[in-house]
């Protein structure tokens, strides 16, 4: 009787096994395989320029200064050598860590691509020319900085950027760099989203004399509020500054404290306060700027 339980037992768990095995098998079947989403942008890292923007590959993404005001200036042969970065719907699954999906966007080129857009600034990789052929800048190079002077790495946490723009006053006049009427591109410093910055002819060596104690005149020549130096590699980082005006940061430039105009109202590329309330009186920022006294 014992030997007739042991077998009847056997053929039970054999039975069981059997079923629960085929069981699993078929709910593996059923078991939908959701896609794996690769990183499309992310974050790299080098021993001197720090954190920065780069393709899923690791290959260095850039701004160019001339796209001032958010649309792409870099056409023609230019874009053989500085093509741009394109993805097809791009989700926030698709950015990497350390990034904020809120911050890119796509604008249209020449030819009717989307191309990717970082803080408003168009971005791109770089292909020099090697031997007469345009070549893909290897990933985790980064010599397309600086080059010329308006190419610069894509940092996520730029606090001075440099642009090359007409000056276009309140009065609706083109201006030169020496503030007289005329065409002619000026190479100046603006935020990280590219909106203007301003210096005013009457402040002193890191002394705001325009603002007042309770900012009742801010919204017409808002203060730079920042006490992050952070700029891009062509620039000495040593002559930025941080000066406390009536209990907030302002950035300040060889001494001059920077400012924005407020009839810009956050536009990008605009730079009416060159001309207001005349040429001269409130400069934008530029790398040789004189030494404040």
């Amino acid at each position: 009787m014992k030997l007739k339980q042991i077998k009847f037992a056997l053929v039970a768990f054999a039975a069981t096994t059997f079923f629960l095995s085929c069981s699993s098998d078929n709910n593996n079947d059923d078991t939908p395989t959701t896609p794996e989403v690769k990183i499309e942008v992310k974050l790299s890292t080098s021993t001197t320029l720090g954190s920065y923007l780069s393709d899923k590959d690791g290959r260095s993404l850039y701004f160019f200064s001339t796209d001032a005001n958010g649309q792409v200036s870099c056409t023609g042969g230019c874009e053989a050598v500085w093509p741009a970065f394109i993805v097809d719907n791009l989700t926030a699954d698709k950015i990497g860590t350390g990034l904020t999906f809120s911050d890119f966007g796509t604008v249209t080129t020449a030819s009717g691509k989307k191309q990717v857009t970082y803080k408003g600034w168009p971005l791109y990789y770089y292909a020099p020319s090697v031997n007469g052929t345009n070549t893909a800048e290897a990933a985790g190079a980064t010599t397309g900085d600086g080059v010329g002077g308006v190419w610069f790495i894509a940092k996520p946490d730029y606090s001075i950027m440099i642009v090359r723009s007409q000056l276009v006053g309140h009065d609706g006049k083109n201006y030169k760099s020496d503030y007289t009427v005329g065409d002619g591109q000026t190479t100046y410093f603006t935020d990280a989203k590219g909106l203007t910055l301003y210096v005013f002819k009457n402040d002193n060596f890191n002394k705001n004399n325009f603002t007042k104690s309770d900012f009742s005149n801010n919204p017409v020549w808002p203060i730079y509020e920042t006490d992050k130096i952070v700029v891009p590699s062509t620039l000495d980082k040593t002559k930025f500054g941080v000066i406390t005006v009536f209990g907030k940061s302002q950035l300040t430039y060889n001494g001059w404290p920077l400012y924005y105009f407020g009839q810009d109202a956050s536009v990008r590329g605009a730079n009416k306060g060159i001309s207001f309330p005349s040429p001269g009186v409130w400069p934008v920022p530029v790398k040789d700027l004189p030494l404040a006294i």
